[in-house]
This record gives structure tokens, sequence and C-alpha cells, in this order.
């Protein structure tokens, strides 16, 4: 197909037509002579943006809550599933960067916390979900983009972006680690971030997307660029850039492309080459082909050949509108079908975004075993009825003005179930925590009074608290993307604590519960961490829980966990520590420039989130991976069983003997790119054709220097993800997990591995430190009151090894002990074996 292609039609695919030129957030132009068409590229990572009747699913913090890679894959699965039943070639998700350096960071929430084998996990096991449903996924954003300020060039008031500057080894041992899942998962896209790294954009970085990415990785699908995070031509193309979006150039709406005619003159003046136009295009056409995309019947092609395409505008709700909104172009049409894409019945999708939300829902406090509930209340007479006195408190309780309020839920108000952004969606309903509880409790036997604000009037203090025999609290706090601001909040979040005057709800309705003497449950809806401190060690707050961001069922979810219908089964997929400052120096957003081109710099290397608590020997208030249970379990007998003895460096690299695609690189004659005769352009559209012959002027590009020199392919490279070997099994750990508790519950079985002390790099010289221990490996597993279960972890050799920089490699330790140890959080460690 490619090889049939003109020029103009492999830029054509290869180049955005424009934000808002046609119905989604990203488009590509068609290559209408070979059968090809034009990419629908929609938003995002929890669930499809501007768009009606479809899922408001948990974001994925929430998912890495869960630790269930069953509950994983079958997000990624539904995610996909309604992508194309809305007529969506390519969703853009699952979000790993931010990884989750930054606690404050506005965008973490959209990944799956700051470990990099969770996150890796997670984002491999939705990936497959989205491509089994036929939809190419995107691994997002590639990479160390961990803030929002100064995160894109003229956003925030400077000509660039900010330069995340780090070393190889913390790139690939932590942020790098996710994209090499997702790539090894077969991944079909991977976008590009719009931050510098070590001073070069991402998105223009040759090392970074030709040498780790294609090289290294192995990756076989297109790079395309977050929307304008392409700041060169050329330069962008032979740095191994294969797809624009949306398509304008610097600026929003320009209509200036850096590509689209601008390729097309730079292939034809010999800047960029033809083979790499043609690797370009060809990477686009196998990511379609591998998803199956060419089948007519799956996929029928866009008016006027054929009744597909998008079934939806991101630009207007209304049934009838423009089909070209960002152009001067007035023709209307139907471009909002309205098809619900939520599924029916026993096949609704809700019923998996509750059960993701409540798996995700942490029980970090439960003294006295207050939790669960009764929805009956106590048993014994409480007032005069003999009803049991429930209060419900704060603005995240209720509905707030609606929850689709604010564009790209870009306020906090009401519940919280998602941060904002890109990232977010419409939600179709939400169901409130206050209205959930009503339904639940029995109006019989208990009697209930909500105060909906964070602000409880002194006057009113007595009547809403004095007589409550049980006070539940709702608090929260919010962040977004860059490009919304709410309240002072520009993205990243000011500090850790709840917003709005939460703390000093919880403490009034402690002081006031039953005159003081009453049990309070605070539920925590978050982005994030939350610093707890200044309630957290109330006599009466008798239980916490955070509910991170739960999605359309977060009052169901909640209500499952508050009564116990379902275990309490969350983890915590990051640290809450006791203050920001307990995070260390690297995990403070930099709110204020240190330079036109502002600078940040990865002096924590690998140590963030519970491995740098660990390595300062800081008490977290809860630590990563922590999580209460309503039932008990206990985790011995674990066994070590060597799979492959220890060696330093993988097998040599592969061959594989797949010769890549090969087409004609003569540079076509100009005239066969002009615009056709009597062609009607549109304000603003992108487009592959160039004017005149004359505008084609040859040159000596100014190619950087070595660009002719033939590299040596990466020894860690030689199959999707890296080298094949690095998936080899060398270790399987077992540990009997027994249910000692009452009832049936969920346990998180973590595996936790500790490097050899005294480790010397040959390559170097140099004495490598590690964190104390990192998670390798878990397994979530249910079991009866009173059963047991053998639960196997594999451990690989990548697993076991760091990144030489001297070496370029992964290199295992081979003197010294490997401690592996097992448990219930990185700091309930139940037993360890050595190797």
């Amino acid at each position: 197909m490619v090889e049939r292609m003109t020029l103009v039609e492999k830029v054509n695919v290869t180049s955005g037509t424009g934000w808002s030129q046609d119905l989604c957030v990203g488009n590509t132009g068609p290559a209408n002579g070979v059968g090809f068409p034009s990419l629908c590229i929609q938003d995002g990572p929890l669930g499809l943006r501007f768009n009606d009747h479809a899922t408001a699913f948990p974001a994925g913090i929430t998912v890495g809550a869960t630790w269930n890679k069953d509950l994983m894959f079958k997000r990624g699965k539904l995610q996909g599933t309604e992508a194309k039943l809305k007529g969506i070639n390519n969703l853009l998700g699952p979000s790993m960067g931010p990884l989750g350096r930054i606690p404050p960071g506005g965008r973490d929430w959209e990944g799956f916390g700051p470990d990099p084998v969770l996150q890796g996990v997670a984002a491999s096991l939705v990936i497959k979900g989205i491509q089994e449903a036929g939809v190419i996924a995107t691994a997002k954003h590639l990479i160390a983009n961990e803030q929002e300020h100064f995160r894109q060039s003229f956003e925030w008031g400077l000509p660039n972006a900010l330069s995340s500057n780090l070393d190889d080894r913390t790139l690939h041992e932590l942020y790098l680690w996710p994209f090499a899942d997702s790539v090894r998962a077969g991944v079909g896209s991977v976008m590009c971030s719009y931050n510098l790294v070590n001073n070069s954009y991402a998105c223009g970085n040759s090392k970074l997307m030709n040498g780790i990415l294609k090289d290294e990785l192995g990756f076989q699908g297109y790079v395309q660029s977050d929307w304008l995070a392409q700041r060169s031509g050329v330069a962008s193309a032979l740095a191994g850039l294969d797809m624009t979006m949306p398509g304008d150039g610097l600026l929003w709406l320009d209509g200036n492309s850096l590509w689209g005619s601008q390729l097309t003159k730079a292939a034809l003046n010999g800047s960029v080459p033809m083979e790499r136009v043609n690797d370009m295009a060809t990477r686009v056409v196998a990511a379609w082909y591998q998803l199956k995309q060419d089948n007519k019947t799956e996929w029928p092609a866009p008016p006027p050949e054929g009744k597909g395409g998008p079934n939806f505008s991101s630009f207007t709700d209304e049934k009838i509108g423009l089909i070209h909104p960002g152009s001067d172009d007035k023709t209307k049409a139907e471009v909002n079908k309205f098809v619900d894409v939520q599924g029916k019945g026993d096949k609704g999708h809700w019923h998996l975004a509750r059960q993701i939300a409540a798996e995700g829902t942490v029980l970090v406090k439960n003294e006295g075993g207050i939790l669960p509930l009764s929805k009956k209340g106590f048993s014994q007479k409480r007032d005069t009825e003999g009803k049991y006195r429930v209060g419900i408190y704060g603005e995240d309780a209720g509905p707030g003005d609606g929850p689709n309020a604010c564009p790209d839920r870009s306020c906090n108000q009401g519940t919280l179930g998602s941060g904002w952004g890109s990232g977010a969606v419409d939600f179709p309903y939400l169901i409130t925590p206050l209205k959930a509880l009503q339904s639940a409790f029995d109006p019989e036997s208990v009697d209930i009074i909500s105060h909906l604000s964070n602000n409880i009037p002194v006057k009113a203090s007595a009547s809403l608290l004095n007589e409550r025999d049980v006070c539940i609290v709702f608090v929260n706090s919010d962040a977004g993307e860059g490009f919304e601001s709410w309240n002072g909040i520009r993205a990243d979040r000011n500090d850790l604590y709840t917003q709005k005057g939460g703390d000093d709800l919880v403490k009034q309705v402690a002081r006031g519960c039953g005159k003081g003497k009453s049990d309070v449950v605070v539920v925590v809806h978050a982005v994030g961490p939350v610093v707890l401190e200044r309630w957290v060690d109330t006599p009466n707050v008798k239980a916490v829980i955070l509910a991170n961001l739960p999605g359309q069922e977060s009052g169901n979810a909640i209500a499952d966990v508050l009564f116990g219908d379902v275990d309490a089964s969350g983890r915590l997929p990051y640290t809450v520590g006791k203050s920001l400052a307990d995070y260390g120096p690297g995990a403070r957003v930099m709110y204020y420039p240190n330079g036109v081109v502002p600078q940040q710099n990865f002096d924590e290397r690998i140590y963030i989130d519970y491995r740098h608590f660990d390595k300062e020997d800081i008490t977290p208030r809860y630590e990563f991976g922590f999580g209460l249970s309503y039932t008990t379990f206990e985790l011995s007998d674990i066994k070590l069983t060597e799979k492959k003895p220890k060696s330093a460096l993988p097998a040599p690299r592969p061959d594989s003997g797949i010769v890549p695609p090969s087409y004609p690189t003569e540079i076509p004659d100009p005239s066969t790119a002009l615009f056709p005769t009597a062609f009607r352009k549109l304000k603003g559209r992108i487009y592959p054709y160039i004017n005149s012959v004359s505008e084609i002027k040859h040159g000596k590009y100014p190619y950087p220097s070595g660009y002719n020199d033939v590299q040596t392919p990466s020894p860690a490279g030689g199959g999707e993800g890296g080298n094949p070997d690095l998936y080899t099994p060398h270790l399987s750990i077992n540990v009997t997990v027994q249910n000692t508790g009452a009832r049936k519950g969920k346990q998180v079985v973590q595996v936790y591995v500790s490097f050899p002390k005294g480790v010397v790099d040959a390559s170097t010289g140099d004495e490598i430190d590690f964190p104390v221990r990192q998670l390798r490996g878990f397994e979530k597993v249910e079991l009866d009151a009173g059963k047991n279960e053998t639960v196997e972890v594999e451990l690989t050799r990548r697993d076991l090894s760091y990144w030489s920089r001297g070496r370029q490699n992964w290199v295992m330790p081979e003197e010294g002990k490997f401690v592996i140890s097992v448990g219930a959080s990185s700091r309930d460690i139940k037993g360890s074996v050595e190797w």
C-alpha cells in the first residue's frame, strides 16, 4: 500500500489536518488513491473525551490502586470497544508519563502510580485490552513530563518548555520501564511529550525516538506528537517523529504546519530522505493493518465512500453541525448520532466501572473495626425513636452544579470523580455518595441528615452534629492539565492538603459529632497523595478511606466498601507522607522559572516515592502498597526456585531475520505535488500540496554531525520491549496465602527485590547504589474464609538487573546475595529468601 502511495499521500497520512478541522481531536488526511482512510484520533486514558453515551471509567490512579491485573485488562477492552463503536481508530491512552515523581503534579492521576513495575504492568494490560478490541492504543507521554508548569512553549508565557534533565540509568530504570512494557505489549502508537529532555525537545530528540524507542525497544508503530509538541520540521522528521498532531504549527489554529506542504517540500528538495518519509507512512499503515482496521465490515469507509468514520463531533453537542468546524466551510451534516456504547443490562459497562472504583478504594484506618457499617444501624436503642443517627457532610458528598459543570472538568465542585484536562470525559451520570448512602441505609432503622458544604455555620453545628451516632465526612483534592486552572491551582496542586477547607471540616465534625464522642469516618477523593496529619490522629476519627478518583459509579462504589458488600481490597499505588517535604527536594513543583528555558534536574535519580522514604529512613503515614482488609491474611512458606543461574549480560542481540520493506526512493517530479486544478482550499486546513514547483529550492541541508555514520544497534535491543532475553524468568517465588479471617477477601502478594551490596560496574569502576527494595512483581488473590492458595511470581532477568551506562546494557550482579522479600506492602515484609 505504501509503495503505491504518492508523496502527497504519504505526507497526508502523517500530518494532522489542523485543530478542529474535522470531527475528532486529531485527524489525519487520507490516501484515497490506495484506499487508506483518514484516522480519527481521540482522547483519552479513562474514556472518550468530547463524547456522549460513553462510560466515565475510574482514573488510572484508581486502576493502579486495585492491583488487579484482570480488571486492568478488562477496562482496556471496554475502552477499546467503546472507541471502536464511536468510529475512533486511535485512542490516546494509557498514560504512564508523568510517572509520579512530583506528588502535586497535575496529571499524575492519569497514570497508575509512581512505581515503574506497577505502572508498566497496568499500562501493558490496558494496551492489550484496547487493541484486542481493534483500536490502536497510545503509550504517552514520552518522557519525563513530570509537572504542568512550563510543560509547553508559550502556554506559560515563555517561548520554551521546561527541560527535564536526567541520567541514563534513571531514564531506563524508572521512566522508560513502563514504555518498554508497552512496546512489548505491541502498542501501535507512542506519543512524545511537550517538554525538553536534556535540553532537546522530546518530539525532536533523535536519541530518544530513534536510538532508544525504535532501536533499543524495537518499537514498530508510529510516534505522534502531543498537540503542538512538535517544534521543528525537518529536524523532527530526521529525529524519528512519524506523525504531527493536530497538524498546526507552532501556535494553535495558525494553519501554518511544520509538516503538511512543508514536509512535501523537504522531501522534494532532498532535506528529508524519501526513506524517512516511507518509514513514517509505513509505521502508520502497519499499525492500521496490525489492528485489522482494513476490514471494511468492521471498519467501513468514512463518507462519501461509506458510512464509517467518527459518529460524533468533538466541537458541538448538537445533532447537526459543521463538518469542518475550524475552517471557513459552513457545510453542515449530522455529526452527532448519539450512539450509546455503554453496553446494556448484564453487559453494561457500569458493572466494571463500579468494581474498579470499589477495588481501587483503599482503607487505611479502621480502629475498633468500625467498618463495615450495618445498613440497619446499631441494634441497641440510640434515641427515642430507636434509630441509628447518621450525618453526612461535605461538598464532596453531593452533586454540586452537576458533574459536567466546567469545561474538561476544570473545577472542583460537588463530588470529585476525575481530574481535569484532556484526560477527562463528560460524565453520562455521576452517582454521588449521598445518593448511594441514602439508598443503602434502611430508613426504618436509620435517620440520615446531610450538609453538603465544607462550612458548617456555628449556629447550625449543634443540630447537625451533636446527636449523631456516626458522622461520614467527604473531602477532596483536585488537579489537572496545564491549559486550565481553578481557584489559584494552575494544574499542579499548590500543596498536598485537602482543598476548599476540607481539613477544617473534618476537625469541626470530629469535635461536634455526638459532642465529640461519636465515631467519624473520613473519605478522601483525590488525584494523588494527600497529607492527613491535621486530623488523622484525632481520637474519634476511627476510619479513613482514600477513594482516589472513582468515575461515574463513585457513590455506589464507596457504599459497597463502607457496608462491606465487597472487601476493602485496594492498596496504595503511592506513599502517603506526613508532609510534602518528606518526599524530598525532587518532589516539589517548579512554580517559578529559573531561566528562559527552565531547567529541572532529576538529582534524586531513581529515589522517588517509597524508594526515597526507604533511603532516608523516613516513616510515612501510610506506605506504598498498604491497605487494610475486612479479613486477615497470612503469608507463609516462601520458596525460591532458580530457573536459570546468574549471568552478567543477556544473550547477544538476536537477528530477527526480518527484512524491512523497501520502496523506490527516487524523488518524484515536483509537479506531482501541486494542488489539483480547481481545488477548494479551506481556511486553516493543513494540506500536503504545494502551490508552485518554483517553491522547491535545492541546497545543502545542515545535517547534524554524525548523521551519515552507520550506528551500531543497541545490545539491549533485538525485540519488542528490548532484548528478548531480558524477559527470561530466572527465579520463581512461591508463597502460601491463607485467609485467617471470618469472611471472603482479597490480598495482594507483593514481591520486592534488594540487590547485593558492594556491586561495582566493571565497565566504569563505579560502585552501584540500589534502593532498599524495589517492587518487581505482584498478584492479587481472592480467598474464602479459612482457605489458602499458593501464589507464584516469576522474576525475569530485567527484574534482577541494573542499567549500566558504561555497557549501555542491563547487567545482573553475579557476586553477592539478592534478597527477595514477600509482603503486604513495601514495609510490611512477611518473609525473605536469598539468591
